[in-house]
């Protein structure tokens, strides 16, 4: 059975800097699709990053350039550093993964991921 455990999330004044982790285990295929996407309250689900077993990111637009997603250790962990943060970037981050990143971070936005149970991100201007 696959789990995700997220941590890191915390709250932070806009420019601020956080790491968040995914300890994944029970996964048991050589190939992944493994990232992240955010949710807030009263908004639709938002892909953010991606990250594939090849090891070729993807990001959305509105964090391109200021988040980096990497697994220096195939997948175990997976870690988001997200810098310059701004108050649009609050939400609940999710670790998700699935087999294939045919369409990138997008991959992981359809219900047949496996998700963790999130962790909170609050920036405040």
């Amino acid at each position: 059975q696959v789990q995700l455990v997220e941590s890191g999330g915390g709250s932070v004044q806009a420019g601020g800097s956080l790491t968040l982790s995914c300890a994944a285990s029970g996964y048991t295929y050589s190939t992944y699709c493994m990232g992240w996407f955010r949710q807030a309250p009263g908004k639709e689900r938002e892909g953010v990053a991606a990250v594939d077993s090849g090891g070729h990111p993807t990001y959305a637009d509105s964090v391109k350039g200021r988040f980096t997603i990497s697994s220096p250790n195939a997948k175990n962990p997976l870690y988001l550093q997200m810098n310059s943060l701004k108050p649009d970037d609050t939400a609940m981050y999710y670790c998700a993964t699935k087999r294939y990143c045919i369409n990138g971070y997008r991959s992981l936005l359809v219900d047949s991921v496996y998700r963790g149970q999130g962790t909170q991100v609050t920036v405040s201007s």
